[in-house]
């Protein structure tokens, strides 16, 4: 094998090397550790919690509450509402953005617990688990009387360092997308101004 030859192979290795490095780099911490197992055992757990709200009997007020715990229990909230806040999540204070996820985590769980709060009587049963390129996509479906079943699509990742969904599709509406596009409406509303927009949030 003559010099040039060990040249080009020498080069090859390198950048070989490099692009592995690389991609390993963009891989999260932990994004290949949850199996569709576990993330379908986690669904499994929120969704029969889930049921035992709706069928609770509790007054409105009672029921959201319940469903804000559930949501802190098993919701990747850090993550959804940086996602929401978006560009301004990368300038904003360390205060602002903790402020911020409190006050979404509130916003957030209300406005889906009144959403599973219309399947009184109803159910969400768990079908199957698959993985996907962000995680592992749990789908169930929302069994609601005089309805036809419709699905609910959880998404699950650990890349926070623990097991939690980070995203529900309901009947195909992304709940990341949907939030992202609604804050940042509400943001520019408040002149880009973190503090109002905190401030509102929990009348929402």
């Amino acid at each position: 094998m003559d010099a040039r030859t060990l040249s080009l192979l020498s080069r090859r290795s390198l950048l070989a090397g490099a692009a592995a490095a690389l991609g390993a780099a963009a891989v999260p911490h932990g994004a290949f550790a949850l199996d569709a197992g576990s993330a379908r055992a986690l669904i499994d757990k929120a969704v029969g919690e889930v049921n035992g709200i709706i069928s609770s009997g509790q007054s409105e007020g009672a029921m959201l509450g319940s469903f804000e715990k559930l949501f802190a229990r098993y919701a990747d909230v850090p993550t959804i509402a940086r996602s929401a806040l978006g560009p301004a999540a990368r300038s904003a204070s360390k205060g602002d953005l903790a402020a911020f996820t409190k006050a979404f985590q509130g916003y957030i769980a209300r406005k889906y617990g009144r959403r599973f709060r219309e399947f009184i009587g109803g159910q969400i049963v768990v079908v199957q688990a698959r993985d996907v390129p962000n995680g592992v996509e749990v789908e169930t479906t929302a069994i609601l009387q005089g309805q036809s079943p419709f699905r609910v699509d959880f998404q699950v990742s650990d890349r926070s360092g623990r097991a939690a969904f980070f995203n529900i599709i309901i009947e195909g509406v992304n709940m990341l997308l949907s939030e992202r596009t609604e804050v940042q409406a509400m943001l520019d509303a408040r002149g880009r101004n973190i503090d109002r927009l905190i401030a509102d949030l929990p009348q929402g």
